[in-house]
């Protein structure tokens, strides 16, 4: 879906063709090879210094900001949780997009899928680490008119049984609506299990290709 070219961040990266078509795309790599600066790049977070990137042979920048945050999700590392109850935090996604609101009924069953034994109506910061980053996952899966999540390190505070059952939920929910998802994660097995390419952005790092010192991801 997306393709980058001659794409160049100052200091950080720089890629001269590349293409994230598989379903299911891994994104790894050293301490500050750059793979968070990817996500937000393919969000349009954040500008390159040089190149272009593509969506759907489209140039990103000329796609209207409203319209791309609709069809290519970002889940930030650390999650965003907003003041109110579980259902708001839920909704809020389909609402910043437009998108049809979902039920009580479906929302009591995203809760169930995703382990969360918690009423629509608990305040959302109630919620242990663990279980507003099961949310915000939960969030994206409601948000079928979406072609694309981008996951920050989606299972870092969740423990194995539970990574496992969540992220089976999330990719088979999201294999079976077409949508692609493409992830940073620095656990092997998460990126052996899921994903069907593996992108090493140490290939493509400025920082460690020129001995500089890397800080951040």
């Amino acid at each position: 879906m997306f393709t980058i070219e001659q794409l160049v961040v100052q200091d950080i990266m720089e890629i001269d063709d590349l293409s994230l078509k598989a379903n299911v795309i891994s994104i790894e790599g050293q301490s500050g090879s750059g793979k968070s600066t990817l996500l937000r790049l393919l969000n349009n977070l954040d500008d390159p210094s040089s190149g272009v990137i593509r969506f759907h042979h489209q140039a990103l920048v000329d796609i209207p900001p409203l319209e791309l945050r609709k069809r290519v999700v970002m889940l930030p590392q650390s999650s965003v949780i907003f003041d109110g109850t579980i259902r708001d935090n839920l909704l809020v996604g389909l609402k910043l997009s437009n998108q049809p609101l979902a039920s009580d009924v479906v929302l009591e069953e995203m809760l169930h899928t995703l382990w969360i034994e918690k009423n629509l109506d608990t305040s959302a910061s109630d919620l242990s680490g663990g279980e507003q980053q099961r949310m915000s996952l939960g969030r994206l899966l409601l948000m079928e008119e979406s072609e694309v999540f981008l996951l920050d390190e989606p299972s870092s505070d969740l423990d194995d049984q539970t990574t496992n059952h969540v992220l089976d939920q999330f990719m088979k929910q999201t294999k079976n609506a077409g949508q692609q998802v493409i992830m940073v994660t620095h656990d092997k097995e998460v990126s052996n299990k899921y994903a069907d390419e593996v992108i090493n952005m140490d290939t493509y790092s400025k920082q460690i290709h020129h001995g500089g010192e890397a800080n951040g991801r």
